[in-house]
């Protein structure tokens, strides 16, 4: 998987430069299952999709690998980690959206649903992606980092860092990676209008 660059903005010695990846392909994934916070298991596409992201970064320098505390993106980032001397640090900052009463339920069946109650707030998830950014900044300062996360909390952290709605933001494929120059202060999230159906693009 190629890697895109997407920040516009030149990195300087106190900027965090962050790799931000997705995890590779998981059973749910292939089953159209909406994974949410559930753990989820990579799938031997996966597991290669993640191999080929892994020698695709092979001469990239990292001075810290991170993940999302959900078992897909922790596997995915230990085979990034692999002979580079680095333990993966986890963080419930970058779990995927918790879909409530939705989790574990075939996605084309959903499309027009009126949302359960119990779905996190996209308030709550754009927040979530501030602090992660602000987070990662904090540790980081002028280091670089790769992010193993989730499609719509990746989604979220790009629209927080560049300003933008998340409809604005294509989502990441698994295994996708995309580079971002974080300042040491991440923008407000944009004001998004509640969520009332189930949108995964």
């Amino acid at each position: 998987m190629p890697l895109i660059a997407l920040s516009s903005t030149q990195p300087t010695n106190t900027m965090t430069t962050l790799f931000l990846a997705r995890h590779g392909l998981t059973e749910d994934n292939d089953a159209q299952l909406l994974q949410g916070i559930r753990q989820g298991r990579l799938t031997a596409e996966g597991v290669a999709q993640i191999e080929q992201l892994a020698a695709d970064l092979q001469g990239q320098h990292f001075d810290a690998i991170i993940a999302s505390d959900l078992s897909r993106a922790i596997d995915s980032a230990r085979i990034i980690a692999r002979g580079r001397g680095l333990e993966v640090t986890t963080t419930p900052l970058l779990r995927e959206r918790d879909w409530g009463d939705f989790t574990g339920r075939f996605i084309p069946e959903l499309k027009g649903l009126p949302f359960p109650d119990n779905v996190e707030p996209m308030a709550d998830l754009l927040a979530r992606a501030q602090r992660f950014i602000a987070w990662t900044v904090e540790h980081y300062p002028g280091q670089t980092v790769l992010a193993m996360g989730h499609g719509i909390i990746n989604k979220a952290i790009q629209a927080v860092h560049y300003g933008k709605r998340m409809s604005e933001m294509n989502k990441m494929t698994n295994a996708e990676c995309r580079i971002l120059n974080l300042d040491a202060v991440a923008s407000a999230p944009t004001a998004e209008a509640p969520d009332a159906t189930l949108d995964l693009k």
